[in-house]
């Protein structure tokens, strides 16, 4: 799909055939073709003229909005079913006289009629295409007409054509159903036809309606253009959006007054299609999220931020790459469509880069911190990080290659880095290189110029902005960075505690919980559609130039994203175009997306649904994009975690809430990925189903997990909610770290239950070096030699757990073959049959000469697990664990 400066690619066939005088006559639909109404669905419309009625003294307050409506509908209803032999065709005066007059008081008919006009009048919009296609055919001197089924008598039509961009219409013939008696569907053609005395391919008619614009005046030889405004796709966005497309029950969706949605649902429909088609489903797919998802998304964002920059008297804006390069654009055409004097500007800086600015060398808790926000570096690889050799680093010429994945190793590599003032100078000296470097960088891009800074990015946490503010007052520079953000969570507070400026456009400091929630848990998908096509910032050269890290990106990746950022831009160019229209119109200027209240409430909607339930062919997109830790890590993960596809069976929409961040960056696409869970999370989202629904009889159990390490001591247990999908399966994952871990215990189904694992995988680090191939328990002879307390090992893949506590014991240590494991993410994929807790129920019948041989098979298995790994010794140790055990200290 390429995008066009301005127009519809669906008119461009009309325009040649006017420019080569092809046809004798244009004919147009007036509804959702020549105007379009700012409201999702005609009927809205009703439910804001009855507010507007009792505003106006006009209806009785116990009439709301939706009752109105209804009653509105009903009556129209009601007109066209009682004239008998007269056909279905009435005027708006008839579908007043159908309404109880007794609610309306002694208002005269020719009043509410007069209302109803006015607010029509205020909510449609002229389509800018057509008017385009209007003046064309008039230059050309061919003639125009309109068709339309509409119960407006003609001077009312005429008032709501009236418009400025539709001079051309002035003279335009006009076949009205109502005049007719007929509808286009229904005889109206065949009247158009011949009261102009045209053969019908002498015609060229747009309109939107798929039977009465397209089917029937084609059947004639009419030569037609489907204006379609929605198509199937869209309608699935709407509905998972909860955008009404029916309009039964008392439900109405959230209008403002004289805006109604902002003229948001027919534009978002219109930039979807204003492209030409693209070549494959993937393309197309990042065409519609930009679009019809990001782009209106965006595009209030960028309006909000040139004008909380115009209000506080910012002239320059700095968005912070690599978002900086298409927020910056969004915000300067958006503050040239407003006529506002505000300028944003890219500027690099990174979260990595002001965190390394602001390190205070001395502080070992501070070093610590920032040791462990790096997922996974090596010794080495942060040593890299803080441009030290390893020679300069002597105590940790062991450990290079140990991952830094745990308290004890962190705490280790911070003491030594800050034991010693040669160390901490070290350190202090690339802190304050790296701050000059940025400082530097600042300075020649002009952001140090003025008296305040004002960073634009996409938000979360505002880190950036908090780590610039100590790297800037270290360096003594008085100036105390402001924020503008997308949306904001709760760790924006120390950004408030250090008493700078941090604004939210979504969300601010975690409010409205919901979507701040749901943006902020998964921001990559948002985060990866608004970078640019490069790695992120991880230092400066001396000459203040940029050093970008190695990107992960591959060609098929970069062309979604490209597409979707055209998408983004091309909504705004067609908001844009409104907003510029109305420039000293009669009804005042285009609605803004910048203030609170409904506007940026039906964004937010927008972002939180795409977010909790996009559509398959989403997930097949953007699931397969890749994303780099870039803090110095290696990392490189996709958004459809590869090490989570087996288990998507067995995940219910519960688990999907209970996944760390690591886990999967967008819950919801693991959700679309499966019909069935897919389904679910939908329910749930829709108030359809209780959550807890999921939970076996009704009751919440947890699987729990201990861990005991070399010191013989187990910790606390791990929970997880043990729920029972619909596919009858189950699911958990544990993630723990201690740096000497030997055992882990897991009492599966937290509760008595005959169980049936399928699988138990731990993707585990030992020996300071992360395993490539995760530990696996699927087959019986995996099972029959684990160690099981309160519970029984059945044979095959079936256990039976007698109590809550009931476990079964891996020996993740040996299994891996290493003396201890300093972290683990273990996943059990099970099916669980409950039994009752008073543990009355009859145990399944167990065969004691299998016993006796499982026992047997356990003993031989660990022996030999530890002579291999420590030798004698290590029989020795486990036979004083064996004693301890049976002595009872060992539980």
């Amino acid at each position: 799909m390429t995008t066009q400066e301005s127009g519809s690619p669906l008119l461009d066939k009309v325009h040649r055939i006017i420019a080569d005088r092809a046809c004798a006559v244009l004919s147009l639909d007036v509804f959702d073709t020549v105007l379009w109404r700012r409201v999702p669905r005609p009927p809205d419309a009703f439910g804001l003229l009855g507010a507007r009625l009792r505003a106006a003294g006009l209806c009785p307050a116990w009439v709301t909005d939706a009752t109105f409506r209804r009653l509105r509908i009903a009556a129209e209803d009601a007109a066209r079913g009682g004239r008998d032999t007269l056909g279905t065709e009435v005027s708006l005066s008839d579908i007043w006289r159908a309404m109880p007059g007794g609610i309306f008081g002694s208002a005269p008919l020719e009043q509410l009629v007069g209302e109803e006009v006015a607010l029509e009048r205020e909510l449609t919009v002229v389509d800018l295409d057509i008017a385009e296609v209007v003046q064309a055919a008039r230059k050309q001197d061919v003639t125009i007409v309109l068709v339309s089924d509409t119960y407006f008598t003609e001077d009312q039509l005429s008032h709501l054509l009236d418009r400025p961009e539709l001079g051309a219409l002035q003279d335009a013939r006009v076949f009205r159903s109502l005049r007719h008696g007929t509808a286009k569907a229904s005889g109206l053609w065949e009247i158009v036809l011949r009261d102009l005395g045209l053969s019908p391919e002498q015609i060229v008619h747009v309109g939107d309606h798929p039977v009465a614009d397209d089917e029937v005046p084609a059947e004639l030889g009419v030569r037609t253009v489907h204006y379609r405004r929605l198509d199937d796709e869209y309608r699935d966005v709407l509905r998972r959006e909860r955008e009404p497309l029916t309009y039964s029950g008392d439900h109405a969706p959230d209008l403002h007054e004289r805006h109604g949605d902002f003229g948001l649902t027919s534009l978002r429909a219109k930039a979807v299609h204003s492209g030409v088609p693209y070549s494959t489903t993937a393309l197309d797919v990042a065409w519609r999220y930009g679009a019809g998802v990001l782009g209106p998304v965006l595009t209030g964002f960028a309006e909000w931020a040139a004008q909380r920059a115009h209000e506080s008297g910012t002239r320059v804006l700095w968005c912070t790459m690599r978002e900086g390069e298409l927020l910056s654009r969004l915000i300067n055409e958006a503050a040239r469509a407003r006529g506002l004097d505000v300028e944003a500007r890219p500027v690099w800086l990174s979260r990595f880069v002001t965190s390394l600015a602001g390190l205070d060398a001395h502080d070992t808790d501070a070093v610590h911190a920032f040791l462990r926000t790096g997922y996974r570096l090596t010794v080495r690889q942060a040593l890299e990080v803080l441009e030290l050799q390893p020679g300069d680093v002597p105590g940790l010429a062991a450990e290079l290659d140990t991952v830094i994945d745990n308290g004890d190793i962190a705490d280790r590599v911070s003491s030594a880095l800050t034991e010693t003032p040669h160390l901490c100078n070290r350190l202090a000296v690339t802190v304050t290189a790296a701050r000059e470097r940025l400082i530097k960088a600042l300075r020649d891009a002009g952001a140090l110029d003025g008296p305040g800074l004002t960073l634009v990015d996409l938000g979360w946490g505002g880190t950036i902005q908090l780590q610039l503010a100590r790297a800037l007052d270290i360096a003594r520079i008085d100036i105390a960075p402001a924020g503008l953000y997308l949306a904001t969570d709760r760790r924006a507070e120390r950004v408030y505690l250090a008493g700078l400026r941090a604004e939210g456009y979504l969300a601010q400091a975690g409010h409205p919980a919901h979507v701040a929630a749901t943006v902020t848990r998964s921001p990559e998908i948002v985060e990866q559609c608004v970078n640019a096509l490069c790695g992120s910032l991880i230092g400066f050269t001396e000459e203040a130039a940029p050093i970008l890290g190695d990107t992960a990106d591959t060609p098929s990746q970069n062309a979604e994203r490209r597409t979707v950022q055209d998408g983004v831009l091309a909504f705004q160019r067609l908001w844009n175009r409104y907003v510029t229209a109305a420039e000293g119109a009669p009804e005042g200027p285009w609605p803004s997306l910048a203030a609170p209240g409904p506007a940026r409430d039906r964004l937010a909607r927008i972002l939180v649904a795409a977010l909790e339930s996009p559509t398959p062919d989403e997930a097949a997109v953007f699931g397969n994009w890749v994303h780099e830790d870039n803090y110095g890590s290696a990392m490189v993960t996709t958004l459809l975690p590869g090490d989570l596809k087996p288990a998507v069976p067995y995940l219910s929409p519960g688990d999907l809430g209970d996944l760390h961040m690591r886990d999967s960056f967008w819950p919801g696409l693991i959700a679309a990925s499966d019909t069935g869970l897919g389904a679910m999370a939908r329910a749930i989202t829709a108030g359809a189903i209780d959550a807890e629904a999921f939970d076996p009889a009704g009751e919440p159990y947890d699987s729990r997990l201990r861990y005991r390490t070399s010191d013989d001591r187990w910790h606390e247990p791990l929970r997880r909610r043990v729920r029972i999908n619909h596919n009858g399966l189950s699911f958990a994952r544990f993630r723990f770290e201690h740096h000497d871990t030997i055992d882990i215990s897991i009492a599966i189904p937290g509760r008595p239950a005959i169980v049936r694992v399928d699988w138990i995988e731990a993707e585990v680090i030992a020996g300071g070096r992360r395993r490539t191939e995760p530990l696996r328990w699927d087959k019986p002879e995996d099972f029959v030699g684990l160690h099981y307390a309160d519970c029984r090992y059945l044979g095959g893949n079936l256990m039976e757990f007698d109590t809550p506590y009931a476990a079964v014991w891996l020996p993740l240590a040996r299994r891996a073959g290493v003396p201890v494991v300093s972290s683990a993410q273990v996943t059990v994929a099970f099916a669980m049959l409950p039994q009752t807790m008073t543990g009355m129920a009859p145990r399944m019948p167990v065969d004691r000469r299998a016993e006796r041989s499982a026992r047997a098979a356990r003993l031989t298995e660990r022996l030999r697990q530890e002579y291999r790994t420590a030798g004698v010794k290590g029989v020795a140790a486990g036979a004083g664990r064996v004693a301890r055990r049976k002595l009872g200290d060992g539980s």
